[in-house]
């Protein structure tokens, strides 16, 4: 796999697990809806998540916890937009914009973000993927089916890995063909996405299967339901622990980028599960 240098920060794959630390600014995500929906909250996180350890925030206007309503357009840019224009002056670290807009993307890119995180696999924006070679920036693909209202009810799978491999492979080949560079695809298997409590399970065991389409790997775990249906935990915000755990078992399965609220202890994780599997 090629490194990728985001300004003047270097992601040499393999060599240990990147974080991604989150931004929300929604009044309705799943664990942290409302705490960062002001500009000068949100920049604050957004500085406090670099402290901790985070490579890489990732900004996100729209919710996509399972049952959430799609906004419009000009709410979730009037979210967004302020919130990286204020943040790229604050921090030096790379930023990320979570959408499946192409729109929101190019005025993201313009206000300072350097990458897009699209969890629809750039499949809900026809326009995504030439927009995203015009820019010339990093792209996370992720593997969902339906819409984040409808998802959970679309987790019927005759071969679970395979069926989201030729998901994320078609998606890969469609970006190359647009132009988009080989260096800057990143895939997300989509964990909590259209995926029962057991399929997380077996998904995090077998991450290293995606290895074979030869672009970084992103893990987005922290919080997540199933980690609450296995430690009687209805509180997002209490199942650090258990995305520790969580955590480290991507870590071992050959993952590179982890999605976490929780960077200080993730970073933690992180130092120790690289040192005991990457070594």
């Amino acid at each position: 796999m090629e490194n990728l240098l985001i300004r003047n920060h270097a992601f040499n794959w393999g060599k240990q697990t990147y974080l991604m630390g989150i931004l929300n600014v929604t009044p309705d995500s799943f664990s942290d809806g409302g705490d960062f929906n002001t500009t000068e909250n949100a920049v604050q996180q957004g500085i406090k998540l670099v402290e901790e350890g985070a490579n890489i925030i990732d900004i996100g206007g729209q919710s996509t916890r399972p049952g959430a309503e799609q906004i419009t357009l000009e709410e979730e840019l009037n979210r967004v937009i302020p919130v990286i224009k204020a943040l790229r002056v604050a921090i030096s670290h790379p930023i990320s914009i979570d959408t499946t807009r192409s729109e929101v993307a190019q005025a993201a890119i313009a206000a300072g973000a350097d990458m897009i995180n699209d969890i629809s696999g750039a499949t809900f924006d026809p326009e995504m993927l030439s927009i995203t070679a015009k820019l010339d920036v990093p792209i996370i693909l992720m593997h969902i089916r339906g819409t984040p209202k409808t998802m959970q009810k679309l987790t019927a799978y005759q071969d679970l890995v395979g069926e989201i491999k030729q998901f994320l492979e078609k998606q890969i080949q469609q970006a190359l063909e647009l132009g988009i560079k080989h260096s800057n695809l990143i895939i997300d298997p989509g964990i909590g996405f259209a995926k029962n409590a057991e399929q997380n399970l077996e998904l995090i065991r077998r991450l290293n299967e995606f290895r074979s389409l030869d672009v970084p790997i992103l893990a987005g775990v922290s919080r997540k339901s199933f980690i609450g249906h296995i430690i009687h935990q209805t509180e997002p915000k209490q199942r650090v622990w258990g995305t520790a755990a969580a955590c480290c078992g991507t870590i071992a399965s050959r993952v590179d980028i982890l999605r976490v609220h929780d960077v200080a202890p993730m970073y933690d994780v992180c130092r120790v599960a690289d040192a005991i599997w990457r070594t």
